[in-house]
């Protein structure tokens, strides 16, 4: 996926170790990462790029940093959250109408709203698409994970680094994590600011 990306993984975590979030933040890159986990598995500093792409697309949609030219993914992201929010599961019905419906607020096209409809009687036959979604039992469970996801987007962590509330690597033979500056991580005290619980 990097090939198609304007801005390399490892480019847009130097760019957040600058202090230059915003060029992060608008770039098409993190709509293009499909969450692969390659770049994080590959990462010779154990940077888990992959969640600071989540991270900063979830902070590209707070701050309305998102490109114009990625409002389809913008939307589909949206209606993919508040169907989990709502169901506490995926109710493919109510995504792909809600996607269809805010795509089609900023790009009225009825191509767009029949395009995948031709695909439906197929997974139908092959049990892939559900007409009736169900719900988790316990959607207070769910909200409360909502919540704390919330809570954790808006703090003020900085992003980067296993000091920075990354989690922190191992080096071989190490019996405790290393913050990679030489001291050890106590990984039963409690976190402090800049680090994740």
């Amino acid at each position: 996926m990097a090939a198609a990306m304007d801005v390399a993984p490892n480019q847009l975590v130097r760019l957040l170790q600058l202090g230059q979030a915003q060029p992060a933040m608008v770039s098409n890159a993190i709509w293009a990462c499909v969450s692969c986990q390659t770049c994080s598995t590959r990462c010779p500093k154990s940077v888990d790029c992959a969640a600071i792409m989540d991270g900063l697309r979830e902070l590209s949609l707070q701050r309305g940093a998102a490109s114009p030219a990625q409002h389809r993914v913008v939307a589909f992201q949206r209606a993919f959250l508040d169907n989990i929010r709502r169901n506490g599961r995926l109710d493919e019905i109510e995504l792909i109408a809600e996607f269809k419906l805010r795509v089609l607020r900023h790009e009225p096209s009825l191509r767009f709203l029949l395009k995948d409809s031709t695909l439906a009687p197929a997974l139908q036959r092959r049990h892939k698409l559900h007409l009736r979604g169900e719900k988790v039992k316990d959607r207070d469970v769910v909200r409360r994970i909502f919540e704390r996801c919330t809570v954790a987007a808006v703090s003020d962590r900085p992003m980067v680094g296993a000091r920075h509330g990354m989690p922190a690597r191992r080096s071989p033979g190490d019996s405790k994590p290393s913050s990679g500056d030489g001291s050890e991580i106590d990984a039963t005290a409690a976190p402090t600011k800049g680090q994740h619980a």
